[in-house]
Order: structure tokens, then C-alpha cells, then sequence
């Protein structure tokens, strides 16, 4: 099994390289359909390996040929393995059907599905539907998925959870919810997307040993940020570098009541590596800000004339945390909108720039997916049925780098080929998350990242640190305690 790679394609482009790989490189598709099988079968020998009693479900076309080889090798190896199906053996053709008669030549029986699965079976192995359903799953093949749900055994999804649309992610109708799914030939959209990580488990990717060739010619619809990314980015440090060399991140924000947001934000920018973190607030703040985090500049902002010298001294501005909706909020907005530096927005920054919407190339947007809502003047659920789109929106219309927070957060700037962070976890749903990423990413500007590659590596390293914060348990997770963890994240 192979380390996932980074090119993620559409369903389309997926069928383009097994039709080169077939069609122009002369590999047989029986052949690619007994390495898919294989494949599955060794990754459930080593993911379940006290699994002994195993029914593979199968459906028609390729994807229920799958199922057949998967069943063939797993009776080889002494499994006891029964077989259902939900169509009939007799309308398979092609590659499918040839792996029916192989397995069935081998002594293998096919049973019609008849509502029920086998109570003792250990493993379930669904290759019902595969990647290319687009319509909701109805009648029997509802039932089923029904069925493996509720049944006791691991489930094992052949290459995408029957149920999933394998472009948006979406749940068509109900869906096969996955211990492990392992996919081929290359990683899809929908896998990513939506509501399919939670029905997908594990996610294991086999290539089939197809030439590299084949994909040359086929553009991904993004990119998994790379994992040597962060290591690329943050070199040692020389050995005569001084704070000056690290820039100066101004936080502006921390409206009356909420001085917390910004004190995040500061604190994770040092973390990150900033030299100098300066914080304009509102003057009630400013005294408690210097007391609890010492090495944080606290500076009392009552009007926007208050906010010019500290403008001056930056390299890089953190606009939003806590910044709030008053008239105090909005002066602030119109001194910094006008600003020509380096800066990442978010919070209550992207509502004014909603209210009041204009282009930036040197900005760098981070909103969740009720603030790109407001943003694009489209309801959150639209935005998170197409995540890809919403991005590119977001920005075409505000320019810079734009990133969609959520699960799998996307990152567009432009022309080049969006990425998705892949690391991350549930426990990260907490408040404060987004302000320690805003400081994270202006550390990484202030550091001389470019804004595609700070927006990059800050996504992952926040991602990453929310890992391993969470390795004592996701639940109960706070913004503090990924901070606790950048340090090791950002010196790899």
C-alpha cells in the first residue's frame, strides 16, 4: 500500500487514467482489477488480523468485481468467506464478470442478497456501488447499507463507501459507514469532501502500479498539502539571526469584553516564530494582556489616530480576533482596510469586509463556513455542499490567499491548484481555534513566507499541533493546548 499522494482528481479524470492506463499502455483491465483486489485483501489481512469469517457484497460493474477477486484470495488464504450479491451473476460483463467465474471456478458460492447478512461474519467488505453512483441509493441496495450498518463486524469499503458521492463527498440517500476504505488508481474529490471522511475510516490508496505517465496529462482539482511542506518552509534558524530578523506581527482587535481572542492570537504568533508581537486593543485590555503573557506589547487603541504609529512598526498585520461589530470595530476596519501590508483577516474583520467588500493581493482571508457566506452572500449550506467552488470564489472576489476552514480546509490563491490540509481532528471544534491560526499564519509572513506558502505550512502546523494536543483525547480540547504544541511542530 502506498503513502497517499498529494493529487486528488475528479471521477473523470480518475476513468481518463485507467482508460490511458488500458487503452495506451496496454495493461489488461483484469489485470489492474486483480492488483485493486489484492490490494484490498492484504490491507484487510493486516487491519484485521483476527478477523476469520468475512461476506463480501457485492454489486454490478467493476466495483463488485473487486468484491469477487477480494473473495477469491481471502478463500485461498483459509478465510471462510461467503459472497451476496445484489444483482444477478448473470447481467456482470467485462472484467466483472470474469472475476465472478474465477471465483466461482475456485469453488466459490454466490448467494442473492435476501435482507439478512451473515450474524457470524467478522469482516464485511462492501464493493456494492464504487465511485460512480450519482443518484440516491434506493430498494435493496438501501437495505443493505442498512444491514452493515448495523451489524456488529468491521467494515472494509472497496474504493468508496457505497453511498458517497466520490466527486462532492455528499450522502446520497444513505451510506456505507467504513472502518477502512481503500481506494485506486487515484485519491478522489469526494473522499475529502463533506460528509465522507466520517463514512470512509481509514483511507488507504493503492496506484496499481500504473505508469506515472498516465497521469502526466490529467490536471488534479487539488492538492493534499505535502508532509515535507512544513520541513521545506522552516529551515534551522542561522546561528547570528536576531529578533529583527523574524519580523513584527501587529494583532489588531480584542474589542471591549474580549480580550482573550487577541491574547491567542499573540501568544501563537510567538509560538510560531515572530521576533516582536505587538497587540492594539481597547485600553481596558491592555494592562491585563502585559500581566498574564509578558512578552506580548499591549498597546490601549480609543480611535483610529491611536492605531497609525503601531501600523507604522509593522511587518505584518492579524486583523479580527475579538475585534467585535461597534462603532470602535468599524474605525479600526477603515484604518487598516486602507493599509498596504502583509495581513491575514479574520473574525469580525470578514463581517466588515462584507459589509464592505474589496480586493487585496498582499491579504490572506481565513473564514469558516458561515463567514464565506456572508462573504460570497450565500447560505452556509451552499457553501459547504461545494467547498471547492466556494474557495475559488472567495478568492476571485477578495483577492490574496483564501482559506475555507472546516474539515479538510481548503486553500486557493489564484492559479495555482488548490490544496486541502488532511490533518486535523474534531477536537479542534472549539473557540479560539481560528485566532491561533490567524496568528500563526502572520508569524509565518512576518518570517518571509510568501502568502500562498505561510497560508500552506500555517493551515498544516495548526492542523498538526491540534493532533497531537488531541492524542490525550479530543474531547475537552482548547486553543491553549495546541499552542502548547506548535514548538515541536514548527522546529521538525
Amino acid at each position: 500500500m502506498q503513502t497517499l499522494p498529494a493529487n486528488i482528481y475528479s471521477v473523470a479524470s480518475v476513468r481518463e487514467i485507467d482508460r490511458t492506463a488500458i487503452e495506451d499502455h496496454g495493461i489488461p483491465g483484469y489485470t489492474l482489477m486483480s492488483r485493486a483486489g489484492a490490494a484490498t485483501f492484504h490491507a484487510a489481512r493486516r487491519r484485521f488480523p483476527d478477523a476469520k469469517r468475512w461476506q463480501v457484497v457485492c454489486g454490478a460493474g467493476n466495483n463488485g468485481g473487486d468484491g469477487y477477486v477480494v473473495a477469491r484470495l481471502a478463500a485461498q488464504d483459509g478465510i471462510v468467506v461467503s459472497v451476496l450479491t445484489l444483482v444477478d451473476p448473470e447481467s456482470l460483463s467485462g472484467d466483472a464478470a470474469t472475476a465472478y467465474g474465477d471465483f466461482v471456478a475456485e469453488g466459490g458460492v454466490v448467494m442473492r442478497w435476501r435482507g439478512e447478512l451473515d450474524a457470524e461474519a467478522e469482516l464485511l467488505v462492501d464493493a456494492m456501488l464504487g465511485s460512480g453512483l450519482e443518484r440516491d441509493v434506493a430498494g435493496e441496495f438501501a437495505k443493505a447499507v442498512a444491514a452493515i450498518n448495523e451489524h456488529a463486524a468491521r467494515v472494509l469499503a472497496v474504493d468508496v463507501p457505497t453511498g458517497i458521492n466520490a466527486d462532492s463527498g455528499a450522502r446520497l440517500g444513505c451510506a456505507v459507514k467504513a472502518d477502512m476504505t481503500v481506494t485506486f488508481v487515484g485519491l478522489k474529490t469526494g473522499l475529502f469532501l463533506d460528509c465522507a471522511p466520517d463514512y470512509c475510516g481509514e483511507l488507504l490508496f493503492e496506484g496499481l502500479e500504473i505508469p506515472e505517465q498516465c497521469r502526466a496529462g490529467v490536471s488534479p482539482e487539488f492538492r493534499r498539502i505535502d508532509d515535507a511542506l512544513v520541513r521545506d518552509a522552516l529551515p534551522p534558524r542561522r546561528r547570528a539571526a536576531h529578533k529583527g530578523d523574524f519580523g513584527h506581527v501587529l494583532v489588531v482587535g480584542g474589542g471591549d469584553g474580549m480580550p482573550g481572542a487577541v491574547r491567542l492570537c499573540g501568544e501563537a504568533a510567538l509560538r510560531a516564530g515572530a521576533g516582536l508581537v505587538s497587540i492594539a486593543t481597547a485600553p481596558t485590555h491592555a494592562a491585563v494582556l502585559a500581566a498574564t503573557r509578558p512578552e506580548l506589547m499591549p498597546h490601549a487603541v480609543e480611535a483610529a489616530a491611536d492605531l497609525e504609529p503601531l501600523l507604522e512598526k509593522a511587518d505584518v498585520i492579524a486583523f479580527g480576533p475579538g475585534l467585535g461589530r461597534s462603532d470602535w470595530a468599524r474605525l479600526l476596519f477603515e484604518a487598516v482596510a486602507t493599509d498596504a501590508r502583509a495581513a491575514v483577516w479574520d473574525a469580525d474583520a470578514l463581517h466588515w469586509l462584507a459589509q464592505q467588500p474589496n480586493r487585496a493581493d498582499a491579504r490572506i482571508i481565513t473564514p469558516h463556513p458561515g463567514e464565506a457566506g456572508a462573504l460570497l452572500q450565500k447560505p452556509t449550506a451552499e457553501i459547504q455542499t461545494d467547498r471547492l467552488a466556494a474557495v475559488q470564489a472567495l478568492q476571485q472576489r477578495y483577492g490574496g490567499v483564501a482559506v475555507l476552514k472546516g474539515s479538510g480546509s481548503l486553500i486557493s490563491a489564484g492559479a495555482e491548484v488548490p490544496s486541502i490540509c488532511t490533518s486535523g481532528n474534531p477536537g479542534m471544534a472549539s473557540a479560539g481555534m481560528g485566532d491561533v491560526l490567524t496568528g500563526i499564519i502572520a508569524a509565518l509572513l512576518a518570517q518571509g513566507l510568501s502568502l500562498h506558502q505561510a497560508a500552506l505550512v500555517g493551515v498544516e502546523a495548526h492542523a498538526r499541533a491540534g493532533d497531537t494536543a488531541a492524542s490525550k483525547g479530543q474531547r475537552g480540547l482548547i486553543a491553549s493546548d495546541l499552542i502548547a504544541e506548535l514548538r515541536d511542530v514548527i522546529n521538525p
